[in-house]
């Protein structure tokens, strides 16, 4: 097992695509009707049929990966753009003097060194509770991997600060209005009700995720050798050496270029609040911090030009992963197995104590969130199934929503049918496989916490 070496993140995804596919052949199919209700798409719940199946075949596996383009075209392109963003960023020297600032306050004060990683992942965490933020991590990931390896910590490390910290806020939310918002609205449950609970939650999941994230860091900090990527972190310490005969000091202009990014995400927070801002409208908001940013920095035209080519051309390889892991949902949308499942793992709810059928409803939300990795998609698709499946097993509507949430948010970070995961991990450069297995432990732990979280609702009479 020690020589096992698991394939890279394209090889895994294609041959995720082709085992959807031979599922398409076994698993028979079958549809709920689809019902237009205030402008939403919503299933019947009353209405899951048998149809005719259509197996995928080699054609179809063979263009999945052009349909997975396709059908993630925006992230993609998102990706691409804020690659772009950041070789411009990284060009003007801020971005190193930066990382060159916050290490040395890191080793002179102990303070620093205690609150760094709780406060960031807070900070992260407040993003996935109140606005969804989960593609909004990727841009994060080449300041704080750089930034760990700088204090003695590792990629992991690096990539599990803004992600980790994202998707405990996003599984515990409290305001999220692509989870939460959806999924009440559906469920017929006053909109961002319950939000009491919710905060409880929301901070006993964030002060694990912190707990565990810092525990690893400072055991790598002490044992390099316990990093799983320590390979990856040696390579990129010996590039980092060979660069740091060139970093200069904070200078005004890096002072001006940071000011610039962080003004672009408060801009960024603000208009997905205020005026429900998506993907188009971030990669605007990009565009526009790479022009800033170029001339603050003092980049010539030219300089401009290369840096954003160069970086978007660092991501062209999480590009095609996304593309990958879209292609293999096509597949199975096609293949008429996706509402099979759903009916199935529903109909398994049956009979059971309401508690244990609302614990059981966090593992059903999972298993679909491999075939949905969206949260608003996920709860359009299944809480017009599951919240009066909820009645008639005597769980209120509002847990059954915590279910979704729970399901949704714990799996987005881990499974590899996840557009934003294998972009994130792709961009840092780390095999899914090295992060599944350091993750594990954590997503047990979650599991956990919130098969234990649905007891206390029941109790106190929620919803």
């Amino acid at each position: 097992m020690k020589k096992f070496k698991a394939p890279n993140a394209v090889v895994l995804l294609f041959a995720i695509v082709a085992l959807v596919a031979a599922a398409t052949w076994i698993v028979p199919a079958g549809e709920y009707e689809r019902v237009e209700v205030d402008g939403k798409i919503l299933v019947d719940p009353d209405s899951y049929r048998a149809v005719e199946g259509e197996p995928q075949g080699i054609g179809d596996v063979l263009v999945a990966p052009i349909e997975g383009f396709i059908e993630g075209a925006e992230i993609i392109g998102f990706v691409l753009i804020v690659g772009g963003a950041f070789g411009v960023l990284r060009r003007t020297g801020a971005v190193d003097a930066g990382i060159k600032t916050v290490a040395e306050a890191h080793k002179k004060s102990r303070v620093v060194r205690a609150g760094l990683i709780p406060i960031l992942m807070t900070i992260f965490s407040l993003g996935g509770a109140v606005f969804g933020m989960a593609e909004e991590t990727i841009p994060f990931i080449f300041i704080f991997v750089p930034l760990a390896l700088e204090l003695n910590y590792d990629t992991i490390t690096g990539v599990a600060i803004p992600y980790v910290g994202a998707g405990a806020g996003f599984a515990g939310a409290f305001l999220n209005p692509f989870t939460i918002g959806v999924a009440q609205g559906i469920a017929g449950v006053p909109l961002f009700s319950g939000v009491e609970y919710r905060l409880v939650v929301w901070a006993i999941v964030t002060a694990t995720a912190i707990a565990f994230v810092s525990w690893h860091a400072a055991r790598v900090r002490r044992d390099p050798a316990k990093s799983p990527t320590r390979e990856l972190d040696a390579k990129l310490r010996a590039k980092s050496e060979k660069k740091e005969e060139k970093a200069t000091e904070l200078t005004k202009r890096h002072k001006w270029a940071l000011l610039v990014f962080a003004l672009g995400m408060v801009v960024l927070t603000y208009g997905v609040l205020r005026h429900g801002w998506f993907i188009v409208e971030i990669c605007g908001v990009f565009v526009a911090l790479t022009l800033v940013v170029a001339v603050v920095g003092g980049l010539s035209v030219d300089e401009s030009v290369d840096s954003f080519l160069e970086g978007a051309k660092d991501l062209i390889a999480t590009g095609i992963v996304i593309a990958l892991a879209k292609g293999a949902l096509v597949i199975a949308r096609d293949g008429g197995v996706i509402d099979t499942i759903l009916h199935y793992l529903a109909g398994a709810l049956d009979g059971l104590h309401p508690i244990l059928a609302s614990q059981a409803m966090i593992f059903t939300e999972s298993i679909v969130n491999i075939f949905v990795p969206s949260g608003s998609g996920q709860a359009a698709l299944t809480m017009p199934v599951m919240a009066p499946l909820g009645d008639l097993l005597d769980v209120p509507r509002q847990i059954v929503v915590l279910a979704f949430q729970f399901g949704d948010g714990f799996t987005n970070l881990i499974i590899p049918t996840s557009a934003v995961t294998m972009g994130v991990l792709t961009a840092a450069n780390v095999p899914w496989e090295k992060w599944a297995k350091w993750i594990l432990p954590l997503e047990a732990i979650f599991f956990l916490l919130a098969v234990l979280l649905m007891i206390p609702p029941f109790l106190f009479g929620w919803g």
